[in-house]
This record gives structure tokens, C-alpha cells and sequence, in this order.
């Protein structure tokens, strides 16, 4: 009876000790778990350190794509810089070289309106106004001798009216030398072409435009003749179609339209719409492809389209001989005819003639070796 309770008794404390035991290793794990539940910041989960070593590898792979990016942008902003200089080089060479077969008036932005030269005077009055014009325009800049025999050649009439610059010094010389010469010539109704002939014989082609002309086109055997005449503005569209052709255009539009784009000489006579039609030149640039420039200014009256007092006419006029002036054009011949009467924008004043033949010479052009 008494081994039994012993035995009893024994078996009761073992299962009691394990129980104690399972108690204690339930309340540690319970310990350690809260504490580590207690470091870990909130909102995070806790991280292996498996999972801290990934994260450190990404961290160390994104700043080296990081890295890279930047040196492919460096890369690229170099690369652009070396193509901008390359490009630039390439037009810098394109504009040393022979031009491209755009004309060259187009190669200029067109302006809006000429430089006006300061008063003559303080008091913008027409007698200063017209003193320094006609001193202006009857004092030759350069001196051009022509080879001998060549002068009475290309003369153009014994008043000498019409001339060209033969000196050797400009180009005009080796032009007709070489057989490259080419000469426009606009007037209305003209029935002398002295000139245009003796430029013909000598080698140059010769285009005369007339706009009373009955045909289109007709070539003589010495030049050849169209019906057209030089403007300071293309005509309208509408018109245009109505008619079929357009008896005027702009200088810059009749090159286009022949596949031109130089000519060694212009000439023009065109009834007082010389100053339109010269503003129309300087603003377009077309001044850069002519060689010498032959004009009959007519000075009785304001000309077409041309406003303002008396002195603020001069005074445009006088703007624009300024502007040829800065386009390299140096006056080298002057004539005035005196048959003519001595009118000066309406007044009998000055001494001064109606009209005046000047040319100049481009001292700076040197056109392309083969012309269009």
C-alpha cells in the first residue's frame, strides 16, 4: 500500500516538472519574440539578414545604373557640342566655296525698310538737301580706265551716255574675255541699244526686256529680247491669271525664273520707278549678284510711290545712293544730257538737270568662275 502511494506520488512530480518545464519554454519564446517585435520601427517588417544583404546589393547596383546614366548624358551633350561645331565648320566651308544654286539674293534676310542718312542740315530745308545730293551724284568715287580700243568699243553712242567699267582691276574685262559676261538690260519703248550690241560683239549674252514688245520671247541675232519689265513687286496672282503672263516682275523673280544667278552688268531706264525699284534691290539683297549697275535717275518729280516734302524726298533719295555706297558700289561715271530741261522736283532750281545716267561698279563681287 505504501510502495504504491510512493509510486503515485513520484509520477504526479514528473508530470508536474514537465508541465513546469513546457511553461517556462512557452514564457521565453513569448519574451524573445515581444522584444524583437519591440526593435523593429513601426510600419517596417522585421528583415533576415539574407534580406538586408539584397537590399544592400540593389542599393550598390542602382548607383552604379545611376552612374552610367550620367555618362551617357555627358557623352551625349559632348557628342552634340562636336556635331554643332562640325556643322558649323561645314557652312563656314559651303560659304568660302562656290555657291549653292539658290541665287544669291536669297541668301540674305530681306529688310523692311532703307537706313535714312542724317539731315544735311539743321534746318531740313530743300536748298541743303539738295546741294549735298547733287554734289553727290556728280563726283565719281573711283576711276575707271578701259583698255585701249575697248573704250570706243562698248561706249555706247558718242554722248557717252551709257558706259561700262572695263579696267582690269574689276572683273567685267575678263568676263568678256572668257565668254562669260552676261548684261540685262530694262527700259520701255527704248530704240537705243547701242550699248547692248556692242556688249553682244564682244562676247557678252545679252538680255533686253521691253514689256511693249509683241512676243514673249524673240531672239535677234545679237541678243535676246522678252516681253517683261523690272518692278518692285511681283505682280498679284489674280492677275497673273487672267492675263496668262505678267508683263513685270521683281529683279529677284526674273533670275529665278532664267535659272540665273549673276549679272556682270544691269541696266536700267525706267521713267522714275527707278527709286522703288532700287529700294526693292537693297531690301531683297539682289545688289550681291550684280557686277555694275547703269541707272537713269530722273529727278522732276518725287517718282512713283515715293511720298513726303520736297527735302524728306531728297533726303530718301539721297538713303538709298548711300545704301549702293555700302553694298560696294562706287559711282564711276556720270552724264547728264542737256537737251534735257533743267527741272528740279517741279522747280526750275540749282542748275540741276531732270535726269542723270550714273553707274557704279560692285569693287568687291567676283563672280563664280561658270555662271548660270
Amino acid at each position: 500500500m505504501d510502495m504504491g502511494r510512493e509510486r503515485l506520488s513520484l509520477g504526479l512530480l514528473l508530470r508536474l516538472s514537465i508541465l513546469l518545464t513546457a511553461v517556462c519554454v512557452c514564457i521565453h519564446v513569448y519574451l524573445e519574440t515581444g522584444w524583437q517585435g519591440f526593435q523593429t520601427p513601426p510600419g517596417r517588417p522585421p528583415q533576415s539578414k539574407q534580406n538586408s544583404g539584397q537590399q544592400s546589393r540593389r542599393g550598390q547596383a542602382s548607383a552604379e545604373s545611376e552612374e552610367q546614366s550620367i555618362k551617357r548624358r555627358i557623352s551625349y551633350v559632348h557628342m552634340l557640342k562636336k556635331d554643332r561645331v562640325s556643322r558649323k565648320r561645314d557652312e563656314d566651308r559651303e560659304d568660302r566655296e562656290d555657291p549653292s544654286p539658290a541665287l544669291r539674293p536669297h541668301r540674305k534676310t530681306p529688310r523692311w525698310h532703307i537706313d535714312l542718312q542724317p539731315w544735311a542740315g539743321e534746318s531740313r530745308s530743300l536748298e541743303d538737301e539738295a546741294k549735298r545730293f547733287l554734289s553727290y551724284i556728280t563726283t565719281p568715287q573711283v576711276f575707271c580706265a578701259s583698255s585701249p580700243g575697248e573704250e570706243e568699243a562698248v561706249q555706247g553712242g558718242s554722248t557717252s551716255d551709257w558706259t561700262v567699267c572695263l579696267d582690269p582691276q574689276y572683273s567685267l574685262s575678263h568676263r568678256i574675255q572668257s565668254k562669260h559676261c552676261r548684261v540685262y538690260s530694262f527700259g520701255l519703248g527704248v530704240d537705243d541699244r547701242s550699248l547692248e550690241r556692242s556688249l553682244s560683239r564682244s562676247g557678252c549674252e545679252v538680255h533686253c526686256f521691253d514689256p511693249s514688245l509683241k512676243q514673249p520671247h524673240l531672239q535677234q541675232t545679237e541678243m535676246w529680247l522678252h516681253r517683261l519689265s523690272v518692278d518692285w513687286r511681283d505682280p498679284n496672282p489674280a492677275v497673273v491669271a487672267q492675263r496668262q503672263y505678267a508683263s513685270t516682275k521683281k529683279l529677284a523673280t526674273i533670275l529665278n525664273d532664267f535659272g540665273h544667278r549673276e549679272v556682270d552688268v544691269l541696266k536700267a531706264d525706267m521713267e522714275s520707278a527707278e527709286w522703288k525699284i532700287l529700294e526693292n534691290l537693297v531690301l531683297e539683297g539682289v545688289l550681291d549678284s550684280v557686277g555694275q549697275l547703269l541707272l537713269e535717275i530722273h529727278l522732276h518729280w518725287a517718282g512713283f510711290e515715293v511720298g513726303g516734302d520736297d527735302p524728306s524726298v531728297v533726303r530718301y533719295w539721297f538713303s538709298l545712293l548711300k545704301e549702293l555706297e555700302h553694298a560696294n558700289f562706287q559711282l564711276f561715271h556720270v552724264h547728264s544730257d542737256p537737251n534735257k530741261p533743267h527741272l528740279f522736283l517741279h522747280k526750275n532750281v540749282f542748275n540741276a538737270s531732270s535726269a542723270y545716267t550714273l553707274s557704279w561698279v560692285n569693287t568687291q563681287w567676283k563672280p563664280s568662275r561658270n555662271q548660270n
